[in-house]
């Protein structure tokens, strides 16, 4: 993947590497807006998976926006926007 331009890449490549370089800088906190929104189920789980595997032993926290509850089960918190304001998930 190193000497590869983007649209040599597939999908689920390219969201890895962002990954990668979302993470090289060390951040406290990583926005991930739909981080895979654009991806196949199966890719979609793996990429989540890298991600959650990632962060396990960093201390960089992970505020993810998603469409997918599923993707959001695997969370260890979920908070929604209801009627303009963010609440836990089970308070709606």
């Amino acid at each position: 993947m190193l000497r590869r331009y983007p649209e040599q890449l597939s999908g689920g490549q390219q969201q890895r590497v962002a990954v990668g370089r979302a993470l090289a800088s060390r951040p406290g906190l990583l926005l991930a807006d739909e981080p895979t929104g654009n991806l196949d189920e199966a890719t979609s789980d793996e990429v989540l998976q890298l991600l959650l595997d990632l962060l396990r032993d960093s201390p960089t926290s992970l505020l993810m926006v998603t469409h997918s509850p599923r993707l959001a089960a695997r969370l260890d918190r979920q908070v929604v926007l209801h009627r303009g304001r963010v609440v836990p998930m089970d308070a709606r």
